[in-house]
């Protein structure tokens, strides 16, 4: 029993004496250092999309920029990764108030298309993507505030006129990404359009009532027009009507000029051929338009009347 219980009291100290024990912590350590180094590794081991550019910088200065996609490494805890997007982006700019060919005041809101072309350049003159928005806006409204002073208000709000709105967002575009290269910022503008175009609030509706005075005065003028073109189609019709009648009145005097000259004929050749019986004819006539029911007439005996109503009609 004792010599057993020695050995278990021997191998215990074996199991425990200073060299494993050393051994173990070295063990530890080094198992602690290739966890540290594998983290340490992870976390300076970043990834690069699709759609990104990944700057790598030092100091706060940019030592390089990742652009094609997959798996980079940077110095850890001296080198920092930040992101900017490489995809299309969209931006709303602030109204810009202009003043037209024709002196008056509009509010034009745009929206614009860009994209960055020079991750580098955009960083070393811009510093930001906001910033890089700020200098882009700024360009585009100075453009437009140039291109839409050339125009008078009707063309800028003529919804109808499209090719005119077109013509200027590909102007607009152009000169700013001439500016935007000439200053090396490393972006450019696929596209620039006006969403809206307002007047100002405090000369809208003294705007509005000189639009409909002058509507109208443009519908007073067409009234005017079209009076003065119906007098002047009764005047024709008038004097066509008088002619007319005039004509109509000169061939009838005419007509009944040759019929009473053919009766006049007609009488003179009866009257030639039966004087007696045309005098009676003619007396008879006589009595038709002067004696009626209550006539009373008085006649010498030896009137035409008298012979004939005694009947000494020879």
């Amino acid at each position: 029993m004792t010599d057993d219980g020695g050995n278990v009291y021997e191998m215990k100290e074996k199991r425990f004496s200073p060299d494993s024990t050393r051994r173990w912590i070295r063990s530890g350590i080094v198992l602690a250092v290739l966890i540290f180094l594998l983290i340490i590794s992870i976390m300076n081991v970043f990834i690069v999309k699709q759609d990104e550019y990944k700057v790598i910088s030092q100091f706060g200065e940019v030592v390089r920029i990742a652009e094609e996609p997959g798996l980079n490494a940077k110095i850890p805890f001296i080198q920092q990764v930040s992101s900017i997007p490489k995809y299309q982006m969209n931006y709303d700019i602030n109204s810009a108030e202009i003043n037209t060919l024709d002196k008056k005041r509009v509010l034009v809101d745009n929206y614009v298309v860009w994209h960055i072309d020079d991750p580098e350049a955009m960083i070393a003159n811009a510093r930001t993507v906001e910033n890089a928005e700020s200098i882009m806006a700024n360009f585009i409204n100075s453009v437009i505030r140039s291109q839409l002073g050339r125009m008078n208000f009707e063309q800028i709000i003529n919804e109808e006129d499209q090719s005119t709105r077109g013509d200027v967002n590909e102007m607009v575009g152009e000169r700013v990404n001439e500016l935007l290269a000439a200053d090396h910022y490393g972006i450019s503008v696929t596209d620039v359009r006006m969403k809206r175009t307002d007047l100002p609030e405090d000369n809208e509706e003294a705007v509005y009532q000189r639009m409909i005075s002058e509507r109208e005065s443009t519908a007073q003028e067409y009234l005017s027009e079209g009076d003065a073109e119906a007098n002047r189609i009764r005047a024709n019709t008038d004097r066509e009507v008088k002619e007319l009648i005039s004509s109509a009145e000169a061939d009838a005097e005419e007509i009944i000029g040759e019929g009473e000259a053919e009766a006049a004929a007609v009488y003179n050749e009866a009257f030639s051929r039966d004087p007696e019986f045309y005098e009676l004819y003619k007396t008879l006539q006589t009595y038709e338009t002067t004696v009626d029911e209550e006539t009373v007439i008085v006649l010498p005996s030896d009137s035409p009347y008298a012979r004939i109503l005694m009947g000494y009609v020879e």
